[in-house]
C-alpha cells in the first residue's frame, strides 16, 4: 500500500500550491518596470521652483510673523536664503525655531509667530509630470495649500498648473 501511494505521488506531473506560496498568473512572463522616481537634484530643484512660487503670495501679511521656516534639505534652504536676501519676513535656519504640541510655531529669536512653508513632491507620473502639493502653515486657523503640476522643459522644472 505505501508503494502505491509513494508511486502516485512520484508520478504526478502537477506541481501542488501551497497557500503561502505567491501564485501568478501563466500569462505573466516578464515583470513590468519599476516607476521612475525623482533625483535628488531634481526634487531639490521642484522644491524651489514650488517654494518660490509660495513665497510670492504673501501669505503672511495681515500676520504679525517674525520668520518664514521651509521644511526642506538645507541645500534648499540656503538657496532660498540667496534667492531672497532681505524679504520681510526673513527665512530662517530650522534651528530657530520653536515647535510645540498644540500650538502655532514661534521664532526662538522673539518668542513671536512664525509661518512654515514647504512641499510634499510624489512620484512622476507617467508623463512625466509631477504633483506637489505647497502648503502654508501657522497654526491650526491659518495653514492652506495649492496643488501644483509641474514639467520638466531642458534641464528645469516649470509649474504647468496650480490650483
Amino acid at each position: 500500500m505505501c508503494v502505491l501511494l509513494g508511486a502516485g505521488c512520484g508520478t504526478d506531473n502537477e506541481k501542488i500550491y501551497f497557500a503561502s506560496e505567491v501564485k501568478l498568473p501563466a500569462a505573466v512572463g516578464v515583470m513590468s518596470p519599476v516607476a521612475p522616481t525623482l533625483s535628488k537634484v531634481d526634487e531639490e530643484n521642484i522644491d524651489l521652483v514650488v517654494l518660490s512660487n509660495l513665497m510670492e503670495r504673501h501669505f503672511w501679511e495681515g500676520g504679525e510673523y517674525t520668520a518664514l521656516f521651509l521644511q526642506a534639505d538645507d541645500t534648499v534652504v540656503d538657496a532660498m536664503i540667496r534667492k531672497f536676501p532681505n524679504h520681510i519676513p526673513p527665512i530662517k535656519q530650522s534651528y530657530h525655531i520653536d515647535l510645540r504640541a498644540n500650538q502655532s510655531p514661534l521664532d526662538k529669536d522673539t518668542g513671536k509667530p512664525v509661518m512654515i512653508l514647504g512641499a510634499d513632491v510624489s512620484d512622476p507620473d507617467a508623463d512625466g509630470t509631477v504633483n506637489v502639493i505647497g502648503r502654508w502653515y501657522a497654526g491650526g486657523a491659518v495653514q492652506g495649500f495649492y496643488t501644483y503640476k509641474l514639467k520638466k522643459t531642458g534641464a528645469d522644472w516649470t509649474i504647468d498648473s496650480v490650483k
